[in-house]
């Protein structure tokens, strides 16, 4: 969900280092603002590829790679995230989210909790019952081998989740692969343990052949809509889930505060596999789903 990330907001975070050949990546670019996907490879039926992106100069160079320890990052803030949103709550502790990502991320709980304490926010941690890491299975334990890009996409899901929601649970649960069937069923663990939203910021190929794991009534289940531009993809599509798309939010001189526009990247379409839901009543896609219907800000 999502799209891009500063650096500077990443790594107050991450001690992960960044990969080697960043620059030979296709470089791509949004208005004045260069990047690179967080997570290589083509679309692959059966496959997902996570939908982050590091923000980078003109040759696909990642920006402040050297921030020393108690810089101020760049990027938004919680702080900045609530005022654009009118947010005032901090949420619930009763509330649990959980984060479903490919691959594991062996520095999780340590980097969440820099970036928690570099904006002030309460500690989220196993010992105080706020976080858990689980593999696919459930367990503490066993995680599966770790993933630079894959754990760059669970760093910004990880933080995003602590910025709006400071004093909700988290839970982040760590598919085998990066194959739907991995992802599934990570999914359904994080409803099995009782996850009241559960955000999954990875798509590919269009198919219902893995709807069933994302049907879990009563749980908010989001997706993100791709990076790619025009193009339907799954799990966004499946008929369980609310497709999030990606916008680019700055400041303005206006009564909000802030402008917002649809960022170019973003993925949409409609679904020529799921049938149009009757609650959509959009022109553009006469018959199948349309794609995406709620938009979440870039981290720029």
């Amino acid at each position: 969900m999502h799209r891009l990330l500063s650096v500077g907001l990443l790594c107050a975070s991450m001690s992960l280092a960044w990969s080697s050949g960043a620059s030979a990546q296709f470089v791509e670019r949004s208005g004045n603002v260069f990047h690179v996907r967080a997570c290589l490879g083509p679309d692959i039926r059966g496959m997902a590829r996570c939908h982050a992106h590091i923000v980078t100069d003109a040759r696909g160079n990642p920006f402040e790679r050297n921030l020393t320890r108690n810089a101020t990052p760049s990027g938004y803030g919680p702080a900045d995230l609530h005022s654009a949103y009118n947010i005032s709550a901090t949420g619930s502790s009763a509330t649990i989210v959980a984060i479903v990502d490919a691959y594991g991320y062996t520095n999780a709980e340590a980097d969440l909790g820099v970036y928690r304490a570099q904006y002030g926010l309460p500690a989220c941690t196993t010992a105080n019952g706020c976080f858990r890491k689980l593999n696919q299975n459930g367990v503490q334990g066993n995680y599966p081998k770790q993933n630079t890009g894959w754990a760059q996409e669970a760093a910004l899901d990880l933080d995003m989740v602590s910025a709006m929601c400071p004093k909700c649970k988290i839970i982040l649960v760590e598919a085998n692969s990066a194959s739907n069937a991995d992802l599934g069923t990570a999914v359904n663990t994080a409803a099995a343990k009782g996850a009241h939203v559960i955000s999954n910021s990875y798509g590919g190929p269009d198919t219902a052949a893995y709807d069933g794991y994302y049907n879990h009534p009563g749980v908010a289940i989001t997706a993100s809509s791709g990076d790619s531009g025009y193009g339907v993809q799954s799990p966004a599509s499946s008929p369980g889930v609310i497709a999030v798309g990606g916008t680019s939010l700055f400041r303005a001189a206006n009564s909000r505060g802030w402008t917002e526009t649809v960022w170019s990247g973003a993925g949409s379409g409609c679904s020529t596999l799921h049938s149009k839901p009757s609650w959509q009543t959009d022109p553009l896609c006469s018959a199948g789903r349309m794609v995406a219907e709620l938009p979440v800000a870039d981290m720029l």
